[in-house]
């Protein structure tokens, strides 16, 4: 976890209690509408999502549709890595909601975090995670999993995600990897 700053925590004030975390593009694939759905009605954690709201009518609609709900937070994206990475790494639960795209490099930066991941269980989500974080699949699922969740539960998915990312993730491995297919 970074350190959170006194200005961040004033602009921000979500980063003084546990809250659920999301940066991506805002796309159907992401399965934002999934997620806001759920923690419209699971109201007892706060929602983060940073993401490029404007850039589209699925976006444009979500930010309306959602964006006056008291505990969800829709920012628009955050450029300076130092307050994305105090805001991303400060958060209760990551959630993953990508369906489309294999490996995700926002799900890798989570796991070297140390962040417990709640992903979308679509099977490249599994074997990132080696099936060792949370899935849903429909909004039912999601807002089961919250409410069925503990704090020690979501401390060795941390401590998992980690590991995994320490093991499998490293620029050494990859470009070892890489090296091979060349040889």
């Amino acid at each position: 976890k970074e350190l959170l700053s006194n200005e961040l925590k004033l602009k921000y004030p979500f980063l003084s209690s546990r809250y659920a975390f999301k940066v991506c593009r805002i796309e159907p694939e992401n399965n934002l509408h999934v997620i806001l759905e759920a923690f419209a009605d699971y109201e007892k954690m706060p929602l983060v999502i940073i993401g490029n709201w404007m850039n589209s009518e699925y976006g444009k609609n979500l930010k309306i549709k959602f964006d006056k709900l008291d505990d969800i937070h829709l920012l628009d994206p955050i450029y300076d890595q130092q307050v994305l990475n105090q805001i991303r790494s400060n958060c209760y639960i990551y959630m993953h909601g990508h369906s489309a795209g294999g490996t995700n490099p926002s799900l890798v930066e989570a796991m070297y975090l140390g962040l417990p991941v709640v992903a979308y269980g679509v099977q490249y989500n599994k074997e990132t995670t080696e099936d060792k974080a949370l899935y849903f699949d429909s909004k039912d699922t999601l807002v089961r999993l919250l409410e069925s969740v503990d704090d020690e539960r979501l401390e060795k998915i941390a401590k998992d995600m980690h590991q995994i990312a320490l093991e499998k993730y490293t620029w050494e491995k990859i470009s070892n990897l890489y090296s091979g297919l060349f040889l």
